[in-house]
């Protein structure tokens, strides 16, 4: 195991009707003049903004709004964002929504401190300082209510890129698992692929001696094979609504990432695709991961054996582990398509003469690489996306 630090100091306010709560923990955590930070839609509709609202005005906190958060978010939202705060005095950033609009939240409150072009800290510029960030969460997905991680693709070419450090990290986040009883089955299965892909991008290092973790990680991954299935045929199931938020949130708040290495080239790879065909994240993830398993899975035979066996139920076979691998893969592809996700470009809706287009766009050039367990190249990246094909 790696040496580490983690600080991980978001305070979790779980359970039902606690968003009526968030004035009082915008009010505990030194919030003064806040901007609601959401997308529209079914947070409008529900009465949860209005709920928000009324609990703000319960506790004497002056507020502002901002809707139009979109999937994926975009930069001309977040340059809006970062004028409102200024010009208005905004001192904390409350948002309401699912990943989408967490993330521009977060981009936001960074921009608002920082002189320069917010973008630098997604071309690799640290955030060392920020507006503090709430949330109302409402889909189980990119865990961004617990991590320090936003990502935001800027309309100028379209390039998807992620930002992180602690001073991004939510000072609290409002989980309900009723408010999201309400998502279409495809949403809910978006969510829940991405939470798994969030731990295989852990679980797949070069780290030796992680039991723990290991563990951890399996846990997560079983939860969600249970899970999923019983909220996809029962919506209203609120205990598996509920195992499955807590899931989103230890699955990339880094608890099941430390003393590892840690890959994150399929993020990367399925950025582009979500950014060109403006696909739900957790789809494009659906397509890429099973691809990319399949292209790396010979670097570390036995840890892909060990994930077949411990989290998909498959017999060992120690005479050769590399078809107990396999299996494992096509496990993983199954249950992904049994729960309504893609699991090739056709039924994503990609295009296989985008593919040049879209190596290109990850600016990897003749001799860079992305990713850990295994180091890709631009060639490497195309046959991946040729596997997904």
């Amino acid at each position: 195991m790696n040496n580490f630090t983690f600080y991980s100091p978001t305070y979790f306010v779980f359970g039902k009707d606690t968003e009526k709560e968030a004035g009082h923990y915008v009010k505990r955590f030194g919030g003064s003049k806040v901007l609601i930070h959401y997308g529209g839609g079914s947070v409008v509709r529900s009465g949860l903004l209005d709920r928000v609202k009324n609990s703000l005005q319960q506790e004497s906190v002056p507020f502002i709004e901002l809707g139009g958060v979109q999937p994926n978010p975009r930069s001309g939202l977040v340059y809006q964002g970062i004028e409102l705060c200024r010009k208005e005095g905004v001192d904390f950033i409350l948002a309401v929504g699912g990943g989408s609009a967490i993330d521009s939240a977060k981009a936001i409150a960074a921009g608002a401190r920082y002189e320069g072009d917010f973008w630098d800290f997604y071309e690799g510029k640290p955030v060392t300082d920020a507006l503090k960030v709430g949330t109302v969460l409402t889909i189980a997905a990119a865990g961004s209510e617990g991590s320090g991680d936003s990502v935001i693709t800027k309309e100028e070419g379209m390039l998807k890129r992620g930002a992180g450090g602690e001073a991004l990290r939510p000072v609290f986040s409002i989980l309900n698992p009723e408010l999201t009883q309400t998502l279409p089955a495809y949403q809910t299965a978006a969510g829940a692929t991405d939470i798994m892909a969030h731990v295989f991008e852990r679980y797949f290092t070069n780290t030796k001696e992680v039991e723990i973790t290991d563990r951890l990680c399996e846990a997560v991954l079983l939860t969600m094979i249970k899970e999923v299935p019983r909220v996809i045929a029962d919506p209203n199931n609120y205990e598996a609504r509920a195992n499955i938020m807590w899931a989103g949130m230890v699955a990339h708040n880094n608890l099941v990432g430390v003393g590892r290495d840690q890959d994150w080239s399929s993020h990367g790879i399925e950025h582009e695709l979500s950014a060109l065909y403006d696909v739900a994240h957790g789809a494009g993830l659906a397509v890429i991961f099973p691809a990319w398993m399949t292209y790396v899975m010979k670097h570390d035979v036995n840890r892909f054996a060990q994930l077949a066996v411990r989290v998909w139920g498959c017999q060992m076979n120690f005479m050769n582990p590399e078809e107990t691998a396999l299996e494992g893969i096509e496990r993983l592809k199954q249950f992904l398509s049994s729960i309504g996700m893609p699991i090739n470009f056709r039924e994503l809706g990609a295009k296989e003469e985008d593919i040049p287009l879209m190596v290109e766009k990850l600016g990897l050039g003749e001799t860079g690489t992305m990713g850990n367990f295994v180091k890709l190249t631009g060639k490497d990246v195309e046959q991946i996306y040729r596997l997904a094909l």
